[in-house]
């Protein structure tokens, strides 16, 4: 029987307290058998190289010490024999020496900046090593005689050690180092208690755009200009589990080259800003609280990159209390900060451009996750289809689209009068120069922007001129209380006359589709939230779910296929609750749910969401699932390979909520999200899948395998 100490104390009592330098993990051990399992969670940092050791053994009265856990010069990990108690060990530490040594490794490099599990056995005869619960091999060895005193004497006295304090080749931290007694197995200890990381829930930003180059583009600037943006910081144990711990985390501001904190100017604002109750604060003068593991931070950024030579920022996120462990620490991607165009948002009906015919299916060239979440915007349309720039769609008698029916049994039997061309492909577009373009009005336009306003000033409106102007430079949240102000007492027609006012002074037809939905989607989700909660402030979250599926079914027509447990599990990562829901968690939830299932129950969109056998939209699935089922073995699956989905990122207001999102692998084998636009699909008789087999950049459906394990 093996007992054994270590200067590597476990702390219940905060996150930061759960762990130790790798340099100052020391294991003494006091044997009495030649067998022991040693098992501890590593986090190596990148600075690592390679050959190093991660793990020595000291035997009392010995000079020197001998590896037994190290990174190979392939960066893989190895358990070597044990001193005094085999043959084949070297008492050197040189790298030349013990590679040669007969040693178990892993068949794959040692990930470094993430928790992993190892678990060491120890025998007479053999060493074994345990890599994340998952056995990876053993070595046979050969013991010495038990008749050598000196030997066993030796190997009683032994201890465990990290790196050198001097060794700069290996820094890292260890978690729960403990040498098992014969009755646990380490399988235990891997889920016993694992450690902890702070990360970015980025399904959860608002007003966020990412470029194809990764970099986040945040409107800030003086006080009139900025935008406030937010997004939720988690702490995960190493299974991606939410973790109940209590935990300050402040929010600040860094260049992205160095890592040093941008300045505040002389008599200026701090540069991160956080808000509470209406009130800006410094966000370093402001933590806040993780509970149930998730903190959601409000913030605007006062400096723009134009004012630092252009240089690129990125958010930190750390413990309040200590930032000296770098698993506690989370970064967002790098971040431009830029001033409001004046250009983003048109005023007036000419800025409009006619279009011929019906809206045909477009796929947009970037990820509709890296637009504006205010929707003003939308990228040019590239390559695909012919087909307008979709933010510039004329205001007038052309504006008919399938996504002004206001609720899930609109008849959408309408007349076919397009052409058989709409699917012709194109040469790649351009991105439009707003500032060129022609703005002046037909006579044909004229007329129609006329009768329009005559049509809306004609009958009386309640709702304000300045509610509309509000609505129009308003953010997301700006809008979703606007919104759901509004829909409170307005009639049906004064909502309609309130749409098509926003389509006229932003310039941008999309803005109708979450205006026309606004009613049926507050009223239903009011009711739902009453059935499920029965006057509770809170409800479990495993006895809402069922009254949560029954709506989506009910508002997506859906006859054949239900929501799956990982459907409800990404719902409840969306929603930001543990197992404990409230009614913010449930507004967040359903004001994604509800576009979705409305999208689904137009007929065309219902018959390929109920086939099932291939799966041809996956629905309720991550951006990151969707680009790691495309990735095989040996990079990503063939050109053409696509899978269809809706975008975590995009909740009601935005108008691309319940949008279709198509995940592909294009000719060049890099991968590209693509927003289905959906306006008039339904005039065509052609199923879905017919359609994007026609596409020339999709030939091949994909296939998604999920691991419930991931949502938990």
């Amino acid at each position: 029987m093996a007992a054994a100490t270590t200067t590597a104390t476990v702390v219940e009592a905060s996150p930061e307290e759960d762990y130790t330098s790798l340099n100052d993990l020391k294991i003494e051990i006091d044997k009495e058998k030649d067998t022991f399992s040693l098992c501890i969670w590593i986090y190596l940092l990148s600075s690592t190289s390679s050959p190093a050791i991660i793990i020595r053994q000291i035997h009392s009265g010995v000079e020197g010490d001998a590896p037994f856990l190290v990174l190979n010069k392939d960066k893989k990990l190895a358990l070597l024999p044990l001193l005094f108690l085999h043959k084949e060990a070297t008492q050197s530490g040189e790298s030349f020496l013990w590679s040669e040594v007969p040693s178990v490794s892993i068949e794959f490099e040692f990930p470094l900046e993430k928790w992993v599990h190892v678990g060491c056995e120890v025998s007479t005869n053999a060493v074994r090593l345990h890599v994340d619960g998952v056995w990876v091999g053993e070595n046979s060895l050969t013991s010495f005689s038990k008749d050598d005193d000196s030997g066993v004497d030796k190997l009683k006295r032994l201890t465990l050690a990290g790196s050198n304090g001097d060794n700069q080749e290996v820094q890292g931290y260890v978690h729960y180092p403990q040498i098992l007694p014969p009755t646990s197995s380490i399988n235990s200890h891997f889920v016993e208690n694992p450690p902890v990381v702070l990360s970015i829930d980025y399904s959860s930003t608002y007003e966020i755009e990412e470029g194809e180059d990764g970099v986040w583009s945040i409107i800030g600037g003086k006080a009139s200009c900025r935008r406030n943006f937010s997004l939720d910081v988690v702490l995960l144990d190493a299974f991606s589990h939410p973790v109940n711990k209590e935990m300050e985390v402040v929010a600040s501001l860094q260049y992205a080259d160095n890592g040093l904190p941008v300045e505040k100017p002389n008599d200026a604002e701090a540069p991160l800003l956080t808000s509470y109750d209406g009130i800006e604060f410094a966000s370093s003068a402001r933590p806040s609280k993780l509970i149930h593991g998730r903190a959601t931070f409000k913030l605007k950024i006062s400096q723009l990159s134009s004012k630092c030579d252009n240089r690129l920022f990125r958010l930190h996120f750390g413990s309040a209390r200590s930032g000296k462990y770098p698993f506690l620490e989370a970064f967002s991607h790098p971040v431009r900060c830029i001033s409001r165009s004046r250009n983003n948002r048109m005023t007036s009906v000419a800025s409009a451009k006619a279009t011929a015919g019906p809206q045909p299916m477009v796929l947009d060239d970037e990820s509709p996750e890296t637009q504006h979440n205010n929707g003003d915007s939308h990228p040019s349309t590239l390559g695909l289809i012919v087909s307008p720039n979709p933010k510039r769609v004329k205001v007038g008698g052309e504006m008919q689209s399938v996504r002004n029916q206001a609720g899930p049994n609109a008849d959408h039997s309408q007349s076919n009068k397009q052409g058989d061309n709409a699917f012709e492909a194109t040469e790649e577009g351009k991105p439009e120069n707003l500032d060129e373009s022609d703005n002046t009005l037909s006579d044909t336009e004229s007329v129609q922007a006329r009768k329009l306003n005559s049509v809306l000033t004609s009958s009386y409106n309640t709702i304000s001129d300045f509610t509309i102007f509000k609505y129009c430079l308003g953010g997301i949240n700006d809008r979703l209380l606007l919104l759901k102000e509004i829909v409170s007492s307005a009639t049906d027609q004064e909502i309609m006359n309130f749409a098509q006012q926003i389509t006229i002074y932003t310039g941008c037809s999309h803005h109708r589709y979450p205006i026309s939905i606004a009613k049926a989607l507050v009223q239903e989700g009011n009711d739902t939230w009453f059935s499920i909660s029965k006057g509770s402030r809170q409800v479990l979250w495993k006895e809402a779910i069922f009254e949560i599926e029954q709506k989506f079914m009910k508002i997506s027509r859906g006859t054949t296929r239900s929501l799956t447990a990982q459907d409800l599990e990404l719902l409840r990562r969306i929603a930001g609750c543990g197992d404990n829901m409230t009614q913010e968690n449930f507004d967040k939830m359903w004001h994604w749910l509800y576009p979705v299932a409305f999208t689904l129950s137009r007929d065309w969109i219902n018959a390929t969401w109920g086939c099932i056998s291939p799966k041809w939209i996956e629905g309720l699935i991550t951006k990151e699932e969707a680009e790691a089922s495309l990735r095989g073995p040996r990079g990503w699956q063939e050109p053409g390979t696509f899978i269809l989905r809706f975008p975590t990122s995009r909740s009601w207001p935005h108008p691309d909520a319940g949008s279709l999102i198509v995940t592909y692998v294009g000719a060049d084998y890099t991968l590209h999200h693509r927003l289905l636009a959906l306006e008039n699909r339904e005039l065509d008789q052609k199923p879905l899948q017919v359609l994007l087999l026609a596409e020339p950049q999709l030939t091949s459906l994909g296939r998604v395998a999920r691991d419930i394990t991931m949502f938990a």
